[in-house]
C-alpha cells in the first residue's frame, strides 16, 4: 500500500499512517493526549514519542488533565528517572502547565477546531514538497495557545497536531489514504 513520505516500513507507524494520522478526532481526552505528545515529539522524530505512547499513557495517569494539572514536583523528578519516556524537564514541566490551561478553556475541542472554521481542511497536494511547516492557522493556534498560557506549541508542533488531529488532510495523492480521506472531507 503506498503511503505518505514519511511513513517507515516499522509496523507501528504504518499502523498510525493507516488508522490515525490524518483522521478527524473532536474527542477532547484524545486531543489533550495528542496536543502534550506533539510537545513532546518537539526536536525529535515522531516515531520516537509514538514507541514510548503506551508508556506515557502509563505514567500520565491516562492523560488524565485533572491529574496532572496536580502533578508534584517530586513526581516529575521521578518521571525524570523514568527512560520509557523523553526526560526532559522542561516538557514535564509543560505538561503540568499544558494541563492547567487546557482545564481552563471554556471548550477545548471547539477553539482548536476554530483555526480551521469546525471542519477538516483538505490540502490536494501532489507530493511531499509541497506540504508545508507551519501555516497561518496553526500560527494563529499557537498564539491562542501561548496567549492562554501553554508553553510547547509552536506553529510547526500547531500544524504537526492539526496534520495528526485530521484538522488539516495532508495525505498527499500518492498514499492510498489520500481518497478516502479527501472524499470524507
Amino acid at each position: 500500500m503506498p503511503r505518505c513520505f514519511w511513513c517507515s516500513e516499522d509496523p507501528l507507524y504504518m499502523a498510525y499512517h493507516d488508522q490515525e494520522w490524518g483522521t478527524p478526532l473532536r474527542d477532547a481526552q484524545g486531543l489533550f493526549e495528542l496536543l502534550l505528545l506533539e510537545g513532546f515529539q518537539a526536536g525529535l522524530s515522531w516515531i520516537t514519542v509514538l514507541r514510548k505512547r503506551e508508556h506515557y499513557r502509563k505514567v500520565l495517569f491516562g492523560f488524565d488533565a485533572q491529574r496532572l494539572a496536580r502533578l508534584s514536583d517530586a513526581e516529575i523528578e521521578a518521571l525524570m528517572l523514568d527512560p520509557g519516556i523523553v526526560r526532559n524537564r522542561l516538557k514535564l514541566n509543560a505538561t503540568r502547565r499544558n494541563a492547567a490551561a487546557w482545564l481552563a478553556l471554556e471548550d477545548p475541542v471547539g477553539l482548536l477546531w476554530s483555526f480551521v472554521g469546525g471542519v477538516p481542511k483538505v490540502n490536494h497536494f501532489k507530493d511531499r514538497s509541497e506540504v508545508p511547516a507551519i501555516t497561518a492557522e496553526a500560527e494563529a493556534m499557537s498564539r491562542a495557545l501561548k496567549k492562554a498560557g501553554f508553553t510547547f506549541v509552536g506553529p510547526t508542533i500547531c500544524y504537526a497536531f492539526m496534520q495528526a488531529s485530521g484538522m488539516v488532510m495532508d495525505h498527499t495523492q500518492d498514499c492510498d489514504r489520500y481518497a478516502d480521506l479527501a472524499n470524507a472531507g
